[in-house]
């Protein structure tokens, strides 16, 4: 796909549009669903890059759909089940085609539920300062990469674009969304993530962390929203290069985001917008690791 197929940002005149988020353009349709359209739009440390990732919005929308249906007897999730195209004109159907999901509207829990089954990112840097995560205690001696005596549910604040998500503690998240509430999120995101991990791991990629979204429904259930374990949300690594990188405390070889964080990180920036300009070769390395997740999950 070349960068004449990108879709940086939608424009439907037939819905209102209800956000634009760091990737996701949202569009009422009545008042009980949502039109979410995936664009090719990247962030990084919670900033937009500027240069579209030609087909990440299809590649995003299509795994998302394969976990939704491998995760959908744990607990429920937002699509409707029925098709994107008819809810938009014709002329609108090339910025949908392939790349939407048609959602059930409901209550955002004011969350991420991040789940870590190893030691990554911001959760190895606060290891390092304080020997824990989000107030988990964590035993001495963890490396980079390092796996978890066993997962560890890390909330974080949900940041609007520009903003940058904060870890907060457990009950930090009881005193957002109440106590019963909070434990059945931890105990469901957990169970997402070993089923995920279980399956992944045998396709020969470890997923290292991600982030769940949940809403409640008219009926006060909790469901499943947004997406769902993407390179987007998640740290996913090939299993071949895992041990080379935790003998040397490296970050292992990746088939998310992590590409295009070491390349800023390699850069003289501030992470605030506006971010560097990614290098065109930095843009289809991106696009080909995306793809190469989806097809070593069979997704």
């Amino acid at each position: 796909m070349n960068s004449t197929d990108s879709l940086y940002e939608s424009r439907l005149h037939s819905l209102p549009l209800l956000a634009r988020g760091k990737v996701r353009d949202n569009y009422a349709v009545g008042d009980d669903r949502i039109l979410m359209i995936a664009s090719d739009r990247l962030s990084a440390f919670d900033v937009v890059m500027q240069e579209p990732i030609p087909g990440k919005g299809e590649l995003l929308t299509r795994m998302a759909l394969f976990w939704f249906e491998r995760l959908k007897d744990i607990v429920p999730n937002h699509l409707t089940g029925e098709d994107p195209l008819s809810v938009v004109q014709d002329d609108e159907r090339q910025q949908v085609r392939g790349r939407a999901m048609l959602v059930q509207r409901l209550r955002p829990l004011p969350i991420e539920a991040v789940v870590r089954g190893y030691l990554a990112g911001s959760g190895w840097k606060e290891y390092q300062a304080s020997q824990s995560v989000c107030g988990v205690p964590l035993p001495a001696g963890l490396t980079n990469a390092a796996r978890l005596p066993s997962p560890i549910f890390t909330p974080a604040t949900k940041a609007e674009a520009g903003a940058h998500d904060e870890n907060i503690s457990f009950a930090q998240t009881e005193a957002l969304i109440g106590t019963a509430r909070a434990a059945e999120v931890r105990e469901v995101a957990i169970r997402l993530y070993e089923t995920a991990a279980a399956y992944a791991l045998s396709r020969g990629i470890i997923i290292a962390d991600t982030k769940f979204e949940f809403g409640l429904n008219a009926q006060d259930r909790l469901v499943l929203m947004d997406e769902v374990l993407t390179p987007d949300s998640s740290r996913y690594w090939p299993v071949e290069g895992y041990q080379a990188a935790l003998a040397a405390g490296a970050n292992p070889p990746s088939y998310d985001k992590q590409f295009v964080r070491d390349w800023l990180e390699a850069q003289p920036w501030n992470k605030k917008a506006p971010a560097p300009q990614l290098p065109a070769e930095v843009v289809a390395q991106t696009a080909a690791t995306y793809a190469q997740a989806l097809q070593r999950l069979g997704a």
